[in-house]
Formats: C-alpha cells, sequence, structure tokens
C-alpha cells in the first residue's frame, strides 16, 4: 500500500536531521523533507502555504489562529527553542546601560511579530518593569532594505509601530545611533564589524539566562510544527504520525549528545555543555509534548496578548491537534 506524500520544510537540526536522512520514518508517511532556512520556510508557508508541513514562529502560528478559518493546525513539536537575553543589542550612542534606560527608546525589531522580540518585551515587562507600549517600534530588514511584516496586523493605537525607509537596515541604524535598542533573533553585522558602536545589553547573558531559568522555569518556546489545516482534516492520523517520528528523531540526538569517546559536534566542550544542561535543565532539557510545555506556552500567549498581537487571549489547549494531548496505554 502506497503511502501518503507530505513535504516538510524545516531548518537543518540536529533533532530533525534523522527524519532528513530518513533514519526514522514516520508511520504511514513518505516524507520530502526541505532543509531550508527559517526565514524562508515562514514567509513561503504563510504567505503561500507552499508546505503541507513546516517550521512555523510560534508568534506567526498564534496571530493566524485568531483569523478567520485558520489556516494551520499545529503538533507539540518545538524545533527552535532560546533564551533571549543575548539578543537585546543596544547602541553605543543611546546611553543605555541596564535594563531600566530602555524605557521610552527606539527599538528596531525586523517584525513586531517575531517570536523572539515577543518573549524580549514579555521578558523586560515581567523581571524589569519595561512597559512593551512605551517605546516607539521600528520595523524593516536587519541586513537587506524592504522586509515587511509577513501578516498584516491590526495593532492597538498604543503600539507605536513604524517601517523604516525602503534603503535602510536596522544593523546600520543600530550602529548609526538612529534607533537605540534592536530585538531581533540573529546577532546584526554591525555587532562584529563596529564593535564600538553596538553593545549587548547583557554582556553576561549565559549567567542571567540561568538565573532567569531557575526563578521561572521558562526555556522559551520559538517554533512550532504546523501542518495546512485542510490536510490535517482528510488525515487526522498524520498528527500523532509525525509527533511520534519527530519525537524519535530527538531521542537519537539526546543519545549521540551522550557519546563521550568522540564529539558528534565541532563544540571543543561538546561534554562539559551536556553535563551544564542536564545539571541547569534536567535530562530532557529540551522537551516536547503539551503537558511539560503549558506553563512556558500559557506565559508566551499571555505576552501575545498583551502585546496587542492576540485579539482574545488563547489557551495552551486551543494550539495543537488533540490527536497529540495523550496516548494509547496497555
Amino acid at each position: 500500500m502506497s503511502k501518503l506524500r507530505l513535504t516538510l520544510a524545516c531548518w537543518d537540526y540536529d533533532r530533525t536531521r534523522a527524519l532528513a536522512d530518513g533514519r526514522v520514518q514516520p508511520e504511514g508517511i513518505d516524507l520530502n523533507f526541505l532543509p531550508l532556512h527559517v526565514e524562508e520556510t515562514f514567509f513561503r508557508m504563510l504567505r503561500n502555504r507552499e508546505f503541507d508541513v513546516a517550521e512555523m514562529s510560534l508568534s506567526s502560528y498564534c496571530v493566524s489562529l485568531t483569523r478567520e478559518n485558520p489556516a494551520f493546525i499545529a503538533i507539540p513539536v518545538f524545533p527552535s527553542r532560546f533564551f533571549r537575553h543575548s539578543c537585546i543589542f543596544v547602541s553605543a550612542k543611546s546611553g543605555i546601560r541596564e535594563p531600566a534606560d530602555l524605557a521610552g527608546k527606539r527599538f528596531g525589531v525586523p517584525e513586531y511579530q517575531m517570536t523572539a522580540p515577543v518573549w524580549i518585551r514579555g521578558i523586560l515587562a515581567d523581571e524589569y518593569g519595561v512597559d512593551p507600549a512605551g517605546q516607539h517600534y521600528f520595523t524593516g530588514g536587519e541586513e537587506e532594505p524592504g522586509r515587511d511584516e509577513k501578516l498584516k496586523l491590526n495593532l492597538p493605537p498604543k503600539f507605536k509601530v513604524t517601517p523604516i525607509g525602503p534603503e535602510q537596515t536596522l544593523a546600520q541604524m543600530l550602529a548609526d545611533g538612529e534607533i537605540d535598542a534592536l530585538h531581533t533573533a540573529r546577532t546584526p553585522s554591525t555587532f562584529y564589524s563596529r564593535p564600538d558602536d553596538v553593545k549587548r545589553l547583557f554582556p553576561n547573558f549565559v549567567e542571567v539566562e540561568k538565573a532567569y531559568f531557575r526563578r521561572t522555569g521558562i526555556f522559551p518556546i520559538m517554533h512550532v510544527v504546523a501542518i495546512r489545516r485542510e490536510v490535517y482534516e482528510a488525515n487526522r492520523w498524520i498528527a500523532q504520525s509525525l509527533f511520534k517520528a519527530f519525537s524519535a528523531a530527538q531521542a537519537i540526538t539526546y543519545d549521540n549528545l551522550a557519546v563521550t569517546s568522540a564529539h558528534t559536534t565541532m563544540l571543543p566542550w561538546q561534554v562539559a555543555a551536556v553535563e551544564e544542561a542536564r545539571a541547569e535543565l534536567g535530562d530532557d532539557w529540551w522537551p516536547y509534548g503539551f503537558a511539560r510545555n503549558r506553563s512556558v506556552l500559557d506565559t508566551f500567549l499571555r505576552y501575545h496578548y498583551e502585546q496587542g498581537l492576540s485579539s482574545r487571549r488563547l489557551q495552551p489547549d486551543e494550539l495543537f491537534a488533540p490527536e497529540t494531548f495523550e496516548t494509547f496505554k496497555i
């Protein structure tokens, strides 16, 4: 019997590589794996719905759920998680030295609805009292001019969001002092090319992020795996099949990282990094599934609503195919 042919667009992560090379095959599915960078995957899936299944920005997915006839349904697989304190950059010309100095400043964001800035704004509000509505946001390409929001937004008037000029880039504007700070998922090129002009708000970000996790238990989720809703509705079994396959691929990575006879990555202190991750976050430090991530998701959904991106307060159990919430027992 022939299998269902599905195309999956996802970046080349260690935790998905067994799906890409065929070591793990989803039950009943012939998977065509496209290893695309996340910006391309998000753009093509959100604008044109080109793939059957795709890695997707958590924020963009949440925006899509509040629209009429939502186009996607996700499974609780999180290809990308990232502590984002390291991703707050400031202009040396801004005079910003600590989080409290951010109040009322000019913030650059490639897209206001990006997941990374949603987490950053929420963390700054919860941890440091920086009101997300107290800044002026400037959106556009970080390294290339002409970037637009992938999804049209209808924000409350209290949020001031202005596109930058057609020839401007946020990385250059930050270095030149035309914006005071940048919230982003990618380190701006000017952090390296103009180190005297662009700084991190938290130079000791690893210590800050560890302390944040110890206080909150939150390892921020960046991306989910989304299925085109019509594909899911026609074959609802694929949600569980894909969830099991992603989990099996991740288990291979956990096993490989535990090997100490030879490194599976080019990190010279891989063994120490793995031991540290276990000590700080637990043995399953990158958990998939709904139950263990409910609190993290609920925090993000609160931020999403508070920042004007959700027209209503979404609940965590609205995000995922219900077939993935539980499984059989013997």
